[in-house]
């Protein structure tokens, strides 16, 4: 059992809090809680899979959340999940074996490329008032990017909410209210497949992957009233910022 001082306590229960709201209105907050988790003195494959225990209770509370909402389309969401799960499948098999380090290059380039698509080409992700989303059924260029979507996020949880906006967004037309809502589904579900994993192998610190839990589900349930009641433009600009926050992030770790 590791060691942690009342004021560490309070920190990661802070920084879960951040990281809920964050990861739930956009992406990366996992740039702010995987760095504190090894600080606190944990291996960085312990770190990764001590984070999922945090970011399962957050998307399983953003989750219920948006159903609650109407914010769920669930005709189509049967086929996005069971694609990203086959992902964090194969993704988290792979990071319970291998070190995460080597992703840091792959991390900024996801945060740069997704700052330049928001700034430069924004209706990739922002859907004009009107249109109808498309199911995947119809759309199959969008099972390769969900599931890199999904193994990506089995692999190391940091920057996988940029990604999955991409591929719900960009291929699927979902507006960024409904495409938040099912990138959280998406989230809780291949988090629930990594934490499998993690804990058959013995890999999860459980007392600070619980603190960190107990903030982000307060973060989680402020940032689903916050995420359906403003514009859409608002929410394409909040996305903006934290994608420069999490390159940075991601820059310093």
């Amino acid at each position: 059992m590791i060691d942690i001082s009342f004021e560490f306590s309070l920190l990661l229960i802070a920084l879960g809090f951040v990281a809920g709201i964050i990861n739930t209105m956009a992406g990366g907050g996992s740039n702010l809680t995987l760095p504190a988790l090894m600080v606190l003195g944990l291996p960085a494959d312990v770190a990764n899979a001590t984070n999922r225990v945090s970011v399962f209770f957050q998307s399983m509370t953003a989750t219920r959340g948006f159903y609650k909402h109407g914010k769920l389309d669930m005709p189509d969401i049967k086929a996005v999940v069971a694609i990203t799960i086959a992902g964090g499948l194969a993704g988290a098999f792979v990071a319970s074996y291998l070190p995460v380090t080597y992703l840091k290059p792959t991390l900024l380039a996801t945060m740069i490329v997704m700052a330049a698509i928001i700034l430069f080409k924004p209706s990739l992700i922002s859907v004009p008032f009107g249109e109808l989303p498309k199911n995947v059924r119809t759309t199959p260029q969008s099972i390769p990017m969900l599931f890199i979507a999904g193994f990506y996020g089995g692999f190391v949880q940091a920057g996988v909410g940029f990604i999955l906006i991409a591929a719900i967004a960009g291929s699927l037309r979902y507006d960024l209210a409904r495409t938040n809502a099912l990138k959280i589904v998406c989230t809780a579900a291949f988090t629930s497949v990594a934490l499998l994993i993690f804990i058959a192998r013995d890999q999860i610190s459980w007392l600070p992957g619980l603190l960190l839990a107990s903030g982000s589900i307060l973060g989680a349930q402020i940032a689903v009233k916050i995420t359906i009641n403003i514009s859409q433009n608002a929410l394409k600009w909040f996305l903006f910022v934290m994608t420069i926050f999490a390159s940075l992030a991601a820059i310093m770790s």
